[in-house]
């Protein structure tokens, strides 16, 4: 199973705004900078973010955006299934489905069953869990900002 950029990114954008606080507004060239992500794809991502209702955007010359929840509030798992477009491992998961074993094969059914564990894993972790190690994260984000604008 590989997750899309799109739900990578998403999880980064959280994790850098688990770092910032509630308080703290950011915008999207501190974010594009830390990550070397393109600004274009993060505003896609930032105002869908908000849609979901994980971010708050402020608009303005001050403005910005930041977490509208409590990190321990964000279940991976559901941002997972809403970032993601489907999940169709194998043909026989689409409903256009042309293999021909799929009324007498058994793949389905465990790739349905792996499927599952995958999502019940990730249900098990929070933004909270996955950014625990804030100072780190906070520490490694400052350096990466610095080198980024050292090499404009």
């Amino acid at each position: 199973m590989r997750l899309t950029n799109y739900s990578d990114y998403s999880l980064r954008v959280l994790i850098y705004l688990a770092t910032e606080g509630t308080e703290k507004l950011t915008n999207i060239k501190e974010i594009s900078e830390v990550y070397s992500i393109s600004k274009n794809h993060l505003m896609k991502i930032i105002y869908n973010l908000g849609k979901l209702g994980y971010i708050e955007t402020i608009r303005g010359r001050n403005g910005g955006f930041r977490l509208a929840k409590d990190p321990a509030d964000i279940n991976i798992g559901v941002l997972i299934r809403q970032t993601e477009e489907n999940f169709y491992l194998v043909e026989c998961f689409e409903d256009k489905n042309a293999c021909v074993i799929t009324p007498v094969c058994s793949l389905k059914h465990v790739l349905n069953n792996a499927l599952e564990q995958f999502f019940k894993v990730l249900d098990q972790y929070t933004l909270a869990d996955i950014a625990e190690n804030k100072v780190m994260l906070k520490d490694y984000f400052a350096q990466k900002s610095k080198t980024s604008s050292d090499n404009v």
